[in-house]
């Protein structure tokens, strides 16, 4: 594998056994095999074309809800987020965005133009290809309610227009044509609703009150259960504060699990099954993972 994808020719960066930890929000991870950083579209493109059909692909974002195990990831790590950065108006309600701008970039940018409602997207910690991938939301509002079309890259290098009514769409969850990122998306914003500053610098002052920006954390480690709220289940179990290794629930929000900065992933790892099974036994509701767990347990 590691031969197959060495004799692959890229104008960008390819970087063999890159820690992962550097790249996460949690700052933990072990190596992937490979990482690319492509130069461009038509650069990914050639580099995908060229890869053999048996190296695993993982296509990666900032890292910002996402814990990898210490036994990194195999195959290639592709970061195609510099290049994914167009920011466009193309009609009187809609607006073409790449995957790599980060949400609250296009919140503000969209309240500059007056669409909304757009301002739910600052309190999205990750960028427009995340929030697709998980039909990412906050406030009550949610990615795909504003998705008219994406643009997708697949396996062998080919990009594809899709419609929301070919992907399967559910409360963070999206599934679609298998062996295909985001790449772009065409969002259309509501003609009746204002969007405004107000509004967004008051969602994001309650975010930096209630959670515990600044420390290293990989936002939401659980799904909200219906009817209620994952947070609160765990503080009704007492965890808050609770510790395993350099791991820690978070005493300011307890859905959020911090890196107290000597954690690895299996530290983490533990402490979310812990949890999980601490609210099953306790209140018999089963939490989901929000936060996504990849890569190889380290022997």
């Amino acid at each position: 594998m590691m031969a197959a994808v060495e004799g692959v020719d890229v104008q960008g960066e390819l970087r063999r056994d890159e820690p992962m930890s550097r790249h996460t929000s949690l700052r933990v991870g072990g190596p992937a095999d490979w990482y690319f950083v492509p130069a461009s579209v038509a650069d990914l493109q050639m580099f995908l074309a060229a890869l053999d059909d048996d190296v695993p692909v993982f296509w990666f974002g900032i890292g910002s809800n996402l814990l990898v195990r210490d036994g990194g990831i195999r195959g290639v790590v592709i970061a195609a987020g510099k290049i994914l950065r167009d920011l466009e108006r193309v009609g009187r309600h809609q607006v073409r965005t790449g995957a790599g701008v980060p949400c609250t970039q296009l919140a503000r940018q969209c309240i500059r133009w007056g669409l909304g409602p757009s301002e739910f997207f600052a309190g999205i910690p990750g960028t427009v290809g995340g929030a697709l991938a998980m039909n990412a939301g906050a406030h009550g509002t949610e990615t795909w309610e504003q998705v008219e079309s994406v643009r997708t890259i697949d396996r062998n290098g080919e990009i594809h227009v899709r419609r929301p009514d070919e992907y399967s769409i559910a409360y963070r969850h999206v599934s679609g044509p298998a062996n295909e990122w985001f790449i772009e998306a065409t969002l259309r914003f509501d003609e009746n609703t204002t969007a405004s500053f107000d509004t967004l610098n008051s969602m994001l002052e309650r975010r930096k009150s209630t959670q515990p920006l600044g420390l290293p954390s990989c936002g939401s480690v659980f799904r909200n259960p219906p009817g209620d709220h994952s947070a609160r289940l765990i503080e009704a179990c007492g965890l808050k504060g609770h510790t395993i290794g350099g791991a820690e629930v978070s005493e300011k929000h307890a859905n959020f699990i911090i890196n107290r900065g000597d954690a690895i992933a299996a530290d983490v790892e533990a402490l979310i099954d812990l949890v999980q099974q601490t609210v099953l036994e306790r209140y018999g509701v089963e939490l989901q993972h929000e936060v996504r767990i990849v890569g190889e347990v380290r022997e």
